[in-house]
Order: C-alpha cells, then structure tokens, then sequence
C-alpha cells in the first residue's frame, strides 16, 4: 500500500511538472495584437477628417459670392470663378434647397479650401478654391438593382403602381411609351401590366430614383402591348420603344394634347346642335379637352408654329404646321409659350389651358387638319415612327427572346379581403 501511494505521488508529480512546462512554452510565443484601422469619413471623394466641414443649402437670398467672402476666399477668385467657368458652373444659377458642402482649412484662418455643389442626387460640382482655381463636375458611386414588378388596374395605373411600393416615375414612364396606343385616363379594370427596370442606389444604400423601363407588358381590354428598350444606332445611342415584332411603339403624333388629368368633354362632330344657338346644327371640328386653367398643352408632334395669336371665338390658340400633310391647332389657351417661326419637338409645352374666347369652361380644342381638311385625329389612322430596319430584326429578336421570358414567369400581385382588412399576395 505504501508503495502504491508513492507511485501515484510519482505520477502525479510529472503530470504537474508537464503541464508548467507546457504553459510556460505557451508564455512564451508572441501574443497577437489586433489594431483596429480608424474610420475614415470620406465624401465626394475627400477625406473629411483633414477639413473644418460647413454643410448646409441654398437659401433664399444666398448669392454664391457672400458664401465665399463669407468663408475668407478672396475677391479676384470669385470673379475668376464667375467668369471663365460660366459653361461648368454658373454661379448666377445656384437653387435654393439645392445641397452644398464647404472645406475648411484645419487651422486659425478656417479659409475655404473646395466648395462642392449638388447638382442632383448623384451629380456634383467641385470648386477648387486653392492656389490655381480649378472647377469640375463628378458623379457619386451609383449601384444598379434590377427589379420586376407588375399590378392590376382597380381604379388607375398611379394607384396600382403605388399599391405595388414602385416609383411613381414607373407610372410617367408607361404612360409616354404607350401614349400612342394606350389612353390611361380611359383603362378598364381588370388591365393588367407587368415591367423590368433599374433602381439606383447611391453608396449601395441612398435610393436615387428609378432607371427607364427595359421591357414591359400591358394587357389592356385584353389586348397585349409589349415594350423592349432597344438602341438601334450604337454611335448616336438613341433607344426606342418596339414591339415583340419590332415594329416603333411610337407614332407620328401623340393621342392627346395633354399628358394627365384631362376628360374628353365635346368630340368632332359635324351634326352637333346646340341648345345655346335654339339647337341648330353648328359643327364642331375638333376635339375638346377639359383640363384645369394653366394645364399645360403639349405638341402633339414635331413642327414649325405658323401661327401664334389671338383671334375671335377661337381666343389664344397656336397652330402647327408638321409637314406637308398634317397640321394641328390648339384654342382657348390663357397663354402662349411659342412664337410664329419656332420650331417645336413632340412633347414640348406650348401653351396653358384657359377659357379665351368663346368657351363655357376651362380647355383646349384640339384641331386636327390632314391635306388641307380637318378631320377627327381619334378616328385616323396615324403614321407610325420607323420600324427596325430588316437587318436588325435579328439582333434585335434574339435580344428581346430572353426578356419575354423574364416577363412571362413575373406574377400578379391578388388582393384578398380578411376579416379586418385587405391585403395584397401574389398569385402562386
């Protein structure tokens, strides 16, 4: 028994003396020492951290000069500034709300070494106010997150689009691709669309709004209407609207005067009688549009104002000339914004909504001439924009296959009723 408790003491002892021998060789490896990096503020491309920062807006009364002299920058920079680079940065044209970031030197004086001015949500202008005055414009870091969304016309297009978290700018660009085909004040319930596009993402995290649609579908009266985004000439990158036949989703001439918001209150009618004149047969040639006073008017196609005046019952009114076929006019207007001689683009306002003339309420009568004879624009059959040339088609098919099949396998969002209130579920 003795001898079995010195054994064991034995043992125990050399356990001990391993396990120290152990630690101590553990004691002595070099330790690991994590240093954590500092974090850097950097914005428009600038290390925060090395300036005195003044951030603030434009307000009114603010002149670019005062918020210079304000911060110690010398008066021959601001005149340098103001007039040798008026095409980069137009002092004169600072927004108020606009953003603007001033950087200060570290030091006693504080004197403004950059003033940076946002352009938009993306796009900023830097004024190097340091020895050479310099100005140039950047772009913050954008990301592009494609989405697909769709909806189901209840009472509008604005309505089903919110319903769905879109951008609002979704329903503006539908509506222009469609302008031609499509009447969204007049969509029945039960239209159907569906649309591929970009969101941009600043710094991976500030949303910026949406990119144009890519593709799109809308069934509307049961009828399809595809849209696929596509450049047809590469050098100028100017990119239309075509159909899954590549024929141009645009026509010659939008379908009507007025982009939102409007009703059709008298059509061209020829046997119209009116109660005003004991019910006599006083044709009407045009088309009316009731709309708010200063609605604004937009041409209807691309042309040159051959008249912009004020005459009799017609009131303000401007008329376009588009070629030697086709020409329009436009009545009633409060105000011009056109002259006789200008040249005018598909879209571009011409005038505002008012009640010159003789005319019961606020709206533009739209008239519509086709070889020297007014005719109803709602019942021609107008011109369409140019198609893809045949030796595109191929390219432009095998580019839009793949879309068509993104669209195909989007589902509908379907609004069920609970107990205490409706919810929206996509249909599986």
């Amino acid at each position: 028994m003795q001898k079995f408790i010195l054994l064991l003491l034995s043992i125990t002892t050399f356990i001990s003396c391993k396990d120290s021998k152990v630690n101590n060789d553990n004691d002595d490896l070099p330790k690991v020492i994590t240093i954590e990096k500092p974090i850097v503020a950097m914005e428009y491309g600038f290390n925060l951290d090395n300036f005195t920062v003044l951030q603030d807006t434009i307000r009114n009364g603010d002149s670019f000069g005062e918020l210079m002299t304000n911060n110690k920058v010398d008066y021959p920079k601001i005149h340098k500034i103001s007039e040798e680079y008026k095409d980069s940065f137009d002092v004169r044209r600072i927004r108020v709300g606009k953003p603007y970031v001033i950087l200060k030197s570290k030091d006693t004086t504080e004197t403004a070494q950059f003033f940076i001015y946002e352009n938009d949500r993306i796009n900023y202008t830097v004024v190097d106010l340091r020895d050479s005055v310099n100005v140039y414009k950047k772009k913050k870091k954008v990301t592009y997150v494609e989405r697909e969304a769709s909806g189901v016309i209840n009472t509008s297009l604005s309505e089903a689009i919110l319903e769905q978290g879109i951008d609002y700018n979704v329903t503006n660009n539908l509506s222009e691709i469609y302008a031609w085909s499509i009447d969204f004040f007049r969509l029945q319930k039960g239209d159907k669309f569906k649309v591929i596009y970009k969101e941009r993402y600043i710094n991976d995290t500030i949303y910026a709004g949406s990119e144009s649609i890519e593709a799109a579908y809308f069934e509307h009266n049961g009828k399809p209407f595809y849209a696929f985004e596509y450049t047809t000439d590469s050098l100028k990158q100017i990119a239309d609207y075509y159909d899954q036949e590549a024929n141009n989703l645009r026509r010659a001439f939008l379908k009507a005067p007025i982009k939102f918001n409007y009703r059709i209150s008298s059509r061209y009618n020829l046997n119209r009688r009116i109660k005003y004149y004991g019910y006599k047969v006083r044709p009407h040639k045009g088309t009316d549009y009731a709309a708010a006073i200063g609605t604004p008017i937009i041409a209807t196609a691309n042309g040159t104002v051959v008249e912009s005046t004020r005459r009799g019952g017609n009131g303000k009114f401007v008329k376009i000339k588009h070629n030697g076929t086709y020409s329009t006019q436009y009545l009633h207007m409060k105000s011009q914004n056109v002259k006789k001689g200008e040249y005018v683009l598909q879209g571009d306002v011409i005038g505002w909504v008012g009640m010159t003339g003789n005319s019961g309420g606020p709206h533009v009568c739209y008239r519509f001439w086709k070889n020297g004879k007014q005719v109803d624009p709602l019942r021609e059959k107008l011109p369409t924009a140019e198609s893809i040339a045949d030796s595109l088609k191929t390219g432009y098919l095998d580019f839009i296959n793949p879309k068509m099949a993104q669209l195909e396998k989007i589902v509908y969002p379907k609004k069920i009723i609970t107990e205490d209130k409706e919810e929206n579920i996509i249909n599986p």
